[in-house]
């Protein structure tokens, strides 16, 4: 046991050093104001969004230095009144226009990755730049600007500047900051841009910019037309083409309330993330790793302190203090709450049962997101 303490508090002391180095490394869309000659269309799916729609919007329409804009939202079936939002907006902006999406999902076709095909045929044809955006991001003034001027001075063909993610609540704040802690801690960054390997990958479709040619050439959202995880398979299909993704620091470029609560924190966690690891064994051995990384070691400090031998707790709460010196550099570098880096093995253990869920509810065939369910599309796909 006293073996398997250190190589796990060595292991996070390791990966906490890797932290350090992919924060320095981390691409950062360019400062001050900028002039983008592209024209660029902003392509924005919507399903029952009329409660955030409408700053998303307005956040967009006022966007600095992108003289050639449009911005084509597509109204997938909403039941509230995220339509007639849409259009009071763009009765004041002919920059905006709304496309129906239809009352059905084609055979085969998860519903934002239909949406997003749609909203791409449906932009203007002389757009160099297409941007997918989520309703629930809200754009700094520049935020457009610097986020395309990344993507051709950096001269990629995909960039995805991740949002500085809002979480409030227990739940939101234990598991929300481990989606910029995990590529930072285990993706070697400077080696992902380069290598042509696609599982060398990160990518938000929060805010996701992309080459329009480079984008009809690999295919766009057809090619991931069954992929719940949609903004990784389609970096990774850009780099099976032969062309350059990247992820990027956008903490002061747009922020997300990606869920305002447990119930759909939950409910989203538990539809995509038995996709994260290929196979229930791929999630358990991954679940089991993060454990012994992040959760034995205070434990068994704990355990150690609680018998009276401090000298026995010191390894293990090495390991403790390096896995909460990860979560705080990345809470620094992408605008998270570094306090709750103290929690951390409580995040990797609400992970742990999310990910066990979301295994329940695809083999059981409960995978559902929006009112839709999602089991035959997957099913078929895998």
């Amino acid at each position: 046991m006293s073996r398997l303490l250190t190589a796990a508090s060595a292991g996070a002391v390791a990966l906490a050093a890797h932290t350090a180095v992919n924060s320095r490394l981390l691409r950062h869309p360019p400062a001050g104001p900028q002039s983008i000659e592209d024209r660029v269309s902003v392509l924005l799916p919507a399903r029952d969004e009329a409660d955030r729609i409408g700053p998303t919007l307005r956040a967009l329409l006022a966007q600095r230095g992108v003289p050639g804009l449009e911005v084509v939202v597509l109204d997938d079936g909403s039941a509230d009144a995220t339509a007639e939002i849409v259009r009071d907006i763009a009765g004041e902006d002919p920059r905006l226009r709304l496309i129906d999406g239809g009352p059905h999902l084609p055979a085969g076709w998860l519903g934002k990755n239909w949406a997003c095909a749609r909203l791409a045929e449906a932009a203007d044809a002389t757009s160099s730049v297409l941007v997918f955006l989520d309703a629930d991001v809200c754009l700094a003034p520049d935020g457009l600007a610097r986020t395309v001027a990344l993507l051709r001075e950096a001269e990629l063909h995909l960039v995805s500047p991740y949002p500085k993610q809002l979480a409030d609540g227990v739940g939101p704040r234990l598991v929300q900051p481990l989606l910029q802690w995990s590529w930072l801690t285990f993706l070697p960054l400077g080696l992902a841009e380069r290598s042509p390997r696609a599982s060398l990958t990160a990518a938000n479709g929060q805010l996701l910019a992309v080459d329009a040619a480079a984008y009809r050439d690999w295919g766009g959202h057809t090619a991931v037309r069954d992929q719940v995880i949609e903004d990784v398979a389609l970096a990774r299909m850009a780099k099976r083409h032969g062309f350059r993704p990247a992820v990027a620091d956008g903490t002061d470029v747009a922020t997300c309330r990606m869920y305002a609560d447990w119930p759909t924190l939950q409910e989203g966690y538990t539809k995509s993330l038995w996709a994260a690891f290929g196979s229930p064994a791929g999630g358990a051995a991954t679940m089991a790793a993060l454990g012994l990384l992040y959760v034995v070691p205070p434990v068994a400090a704990v355990r150690s302190l609680a018998r009276g031998r401090p000298r026995d707790a010191v390894v293990p709460m090495a390991g403790y203090l390096a896995g909460v010196c990860g979560r705080v550099l990345a809470a620094q570098r992408t605008g998270g709450r570094s306090a709750d880096a103290m929690a951390h093995p409580a995040s990797i253990v609400v992970l742990a049962a999310l990910t066990a869920r979301s295994w329940h509810a695809r083999r059981h065939g409960r995978l559902s997101w929006r009112g839709r369910s999602i089991d035959d599309v997957v099913s078929a796909g895998h």
